[in-house]
């Protein structure tokens, strides 16, 4: 197998994912092929759905077809000329408990019907085990690896590791770490797809962060089981590479119609909110009709539809730069994901790293969450690390934010400065969302390319008076003079302005007469 990665937002990627039947482009979706029951043929998913990867279940397949299998080959029983990817059948231990199977014979199974992509039989973790259990699963799982790599005998076949430890991240960093230093060439976070059907959105943010954090960047991250298209741009977002979902079917069966927004129910369509191939030759109306074999048929056709569009508009927004946008879009879907996005604080330092430093458009701020998006957290962070003032200031002027960028560029700015030229003084803009921007350097990338909502909501307020808090602390002015701007920032920047000068020593002072509201030369401090 050889992997390849060609753009990247936020820890989204495109890529390339080479294996003996085929190139696979991630971020990709496997559709789940359950081999009993095919609502939607193989062969459709390829010639009219324009899909070249799907994956099935080889414990059910082992249980069905036998040597006819083998003797076949999983390519001719599925009737795919694509990319197979292989599941063990640890998601039936998920479900039912236990299954009858050995992991090497299982993997054996594996390589004899000539999968492209296999997984070893682990021992899935769930979301409501106790520690010890939860402990059990990552020991038993990592045995299993070591096993079933030393009994393998093809060398075309790309193999899964699987990650445990469920929602005990320690567990879960410690198995990540093991399994990736294992000769996998694929890894997976396991045990997440109850996590998501009870919309613990939140908990899953934590699990494949956690994840990531812990395995190298060089190898395509597996989310099994993400089935809904509404949360398909954050986990891309999150550094998740293929997904693979049987839920296209499984909603079907119970009449659900997915969006990119959510579920609805066919019972309660009077019209079809898509322009699918399914929906624009069908109404509701005559669906609601047909036999429940049909209807489930029709239903499925278009949920998997829904799911493969999406995937493509992710794809879309990494090339243009645009993932945290579409994140955001989909997280007002359902509180879960909002909540979920807010979780990304706790992981806005990695987040920034491994993200690109520049992109070919600028940023859109919407809000007071967008204040974990990498460009606001790597600005501030080169601010308080790498920048320094210029060596003969001595009096920071303070400036209020204009609507017209660069701002040492605007009216508003202009009039504020006035004439004045001293090199004593040093003139820098407080703004949403960055903090604090000196304007000899406000022209570069994203200062000048970010559109917000204004004015900026409570809590942005708040963090740009810390970020300018922060900055008076690191920076050896004498004399701080800010322009006040109430209507707009109200009261907190000044005060806090006032706090931080009195306990470090500094001169404070507003730059505008309380009387006449003129502007004060701030030479005359």
């Amino acid at each position: 197998m050889e992997f390849e990665t060609t753009n990247r937002d936020v820890l989204g990627r495109i890529g390339t994912l080479k294996t003996k039947s085929g190139v696979i482009e991630i971020p990709h979706l496997f559709p789940v092929v359950n081999p009993a029951v095919q609502p939607v043929a193989p062969r459709e998913i390829r010639e009219k759905m324009h899909c070249n990867a799907i994956m099935t279940n080889g414990y059910l397949i082992k249980n069905q077809f036998g040597e006819e299998a083998v003797k076949k080959g999983v390519h001719q029983v599925l009737d795919f000329e694509g990319v197979i990817a292989m599941d063990s059948g640890a998601y039936q231990i998920l479900t039912y408990g236990e299954i009858k199977a050995d992991p090497l014979k299982i993997a054996r199974f594996e390589e004899e019907v000539a999968a492209d992509i296999a997984t070893i039989l682990d021992v899935p973790t769930g979301w409501d085990a106790n520690r010890e259990y939860a402990e059990w699963t990552v020991k038993e799982t990592l045995t299993r690896a070591d096993q079933t790599l030393a009994a393998l005998s093809r060398k075309d076949i790309a193999w899964v590791g699987p990650i445990q430890g469920g929602i005990y991240l320690d567990l879960l960093a410690n198995s990540a770490r093991e399994m990736a230093g294992k000769p996998f060439e694929i890894l997976a976070l396991g045990s997440p797809t109850q996590i998501m059907e009870r919309y613990m959105f939140d908990k899953l943010v934590d699990m494949v962060l956690t994840a990531k954090m812990n395995i190298p960047f060089g190898k395509p991250l597996h989310l099994f089981g993400a089935g809904h298209p509404f949360m398909f741009a954050m986990a891309v977002a999150l550094g998740c590479d293929l997904f693979d979902s049987a839920a296209y079917a499984i909603y079907a069966r119970s009449g659900r119609y997915l969006t990119e927004y959510g579920t609805l129910k066919i019972d309660e369509l009077q019209h079809f909110p898509c322009s699918c191939p399914v929906c624009t030759s069908h109404e509701p109306k005559k669906v609601k009709e047909l036999e429940r074999v049909e209807r489930e048929k029709i239903l499925a056709k278009h949920n998997l539809y829904v799911c493969l569009e999406e995937i493509r508009r992710v794809k879309q927004a990494i090339l243009e730069g645009r993932l945290w946008e579409l994140m955001e879009l989909r997280a007002q879907s359902h509180p879960s994901l909002l909540q979920a996005l807010k979780r990304l604080k706790l992981y806005q330092d990695f987040i920034e790293k491994h993200s690109p430093s520049t992109k070919k458009r600028g940023v859109f701020y919407f809000g007071s969450q967008d204040l974990s998006r990498p460009e606001v957290v790597r600005h501030r962070k080169r601010i308080t690390e790498n920048y320094s003032p210029p060596e003969k200031a001595e009096i920071l002027l303070l400036l209020p934010q204009s609507s017209a960028r660069p701002y040492h560029k605007s009216p508003e700015i202009k009039r504020n400065l006035g004439r004045q030229e001293d090199e004593r003084i040093h003139a820098c803009v407080y703004a949403a969302p960055f903090g604090v921007v000196p304007l000899e350097i406000d022209d570069v990338y994203p200062l000048s390319q970010t559109e917000l909502v204004f004015p900026p909501d409570k809590e942005t307020v708040s963090s740009v008076a810390d970020a300018v808090v922060t900055y008076i602390r690191k920076n050896p002015y004498r004399i701080v003079v800010l322009v006040p701007e109430k209507e707009v920032w109200g009261k907190e920047i000044i005060e806090e302005c006032k706090k931080i000068c009195k306990n470090t020593g500094k001169k404070f002072a507003l730059a505008k007469n309380s009387h006449t509201g003129k502007l004060i030369n701030p030479l005359t401090f």
